[in-house]
């Protein structure tokens, strides 16, 4: 009787199974511990990985100029990008928290002045009434519309100071992520070789090209999206500044977004264009005007020549992104955001690519290094 009460011993191929399991569990769970200790810092690693992979055939360059000094290099690379996050950025990012902060003192005292609606608004379809009313109402009594509005303005208003306040903490990010990814740029082809073993033991044959996609798309994205853009809002920050505009930073940080979001900011430039010709003299309009539209059309002329390849991550997808990315990690979430999801869309595209196109990817990405090398060689 005792002998049917006893479990039945396990076979050799249950014992491995067993095994398997609890080994699979502990991986599990220290790679989860390291992700826990991490987490505060993945963010700024990944950034300065993008910029250690979006700079690197500069440091390539510039490495050959200072006669294979490598060390050198990178420590030019490093102090400019310093003297950018300490300079136009910080800048930009004090501006911002100004702006911030007088919009929203300005809202809570009712000072600023909106003008009448015109009559023209209550044929707009489904919405005119409304907007008519809750125009006229903005520019009669602010503060009565401000009360009424108050339950869906306060999480806009929230979210404004949010981004306000967290400015220095931002900014220390970003002067840690370029500090660390100058460290990156003189082991950066050990560690490629490092990251391709490890995705050719999870993709099998596919591993090396996700890497090379990986590293691509990451250039194409940073330089032809994230550098343009904050080109373009230096570059418009300083005619805003230059000009006395009211709340330039906040307006340059809406510039920021439209131009990473490929819409362009000519869609927030040009009602200040035509505002600087009621404001300023036929001159100093005109001036500005030429100025700004410059600013608008910057990118039409600087995309070609920076990015390789034409970026085929859609603008649905860089959207999210830079939604996604700034709710998740806030100012910097802003820049990383998008670049993360387009390494994966193009990753997913290429894992569902059909087998006969697979053999035009390393082609591909051979014409996107090479003239990549010509540009930065010229």
């Amino acid at each position: 009787m005792n002998d049917h009460a006893r479990p039945a011993p396990l076979s050799t191929s249950d014992e491995a199974f067993v095994v398997l399991a609890i080994r699979l569990v502990c991986l599990g769970l220290v790679a989860y511990w390291a992700l826990i200790l991490i987490g505060p810092f993945l963010t700024i690693l990944i950034w300065s990985t993008i910029i250690a992979v979006a700079l690197y055939p500069i440091f390539e360059w510039l490495s050959a100029k200072f006669l294979g000094h490598r060390a050198l290099a990178a420590t030019a690379i490093t102090v400019c990008g310093l003297v950018i996050m300490l300079g136009p950025v910080t800048w930009l990012g004090i501006s911002l928290a100004d702006s911030a902060q007088m919009l929203s003192a300005r809202l809570s005292d009712g000072t600023i002045a909106i003008p009448a609606p015109p009559e023209t608004v209550k044929a707009w379809p489904v919405i005119g009434n409304k907007a008519y009313e809750i125009w006229q109402l903005a520019s009669t009594n602010l503060r009565e519309m401000l009360v009424q509005a108050a339950p869906q303005l306060k999480p806009l208003g929230a979210g404004v100071l949010t981004v306000a306040g967290s400015v220095g903490i931002n900014l220390l990010k970003f002067i840690l992520a370029t500090i660390i990814s100058g460290f990156l740029f003189i082991p950066g082809p050990r560690l490629v070789h490092s990251v391709k073993n490890v995705f050719q033991h999870l993709a099998a044959k596919r591993g090396e090209m996700f890497v090379d996609v990986t590293g691509a798309t990451i250039r194409n994205v940073s330089r032809g999206v994230i550098g343009i853009a904050v080109v373009q809002t230096l570059l418009a920050g300083v005619g805003l500044i230059l000009g006395g505009v009211p709340a330039a930073g906040l307006i340059s940080f809406v510039v920021l977004l439209l131009a990473i979001i490929q819409i362009g900011p000519a869609i927030i430039l040009i009602p200040i264009v035509v505002w600087s010709w009621f404001v300023w003299t036929p001159g100093m309009a005109a001036l500005f005007s030429v100025y700004m539209i410059l600013v608008s059309l910057l990118d039409n002329i600087l995309r070609p020549l920076v990015m390789a390849k034409g970026l085929s991550t859609p603008m649905p997808v860089i959207l999210v992104g830079v939604l996604g990315g700034t709710l998740a990690h806030g100012m910097i979430g802003l820049f990383v955001g998008p670049v993360v999801l387009s390494i994966a869309w193009q990753l997913l595209a290429l894992w569902f690519r059909d087998e006969t196109l697979k053999q035009d990817v390393p082609e591909q990405l051979a014409n996107t290094k090479r003239e990549a090398e010509e540009d930065w060689g010229r």
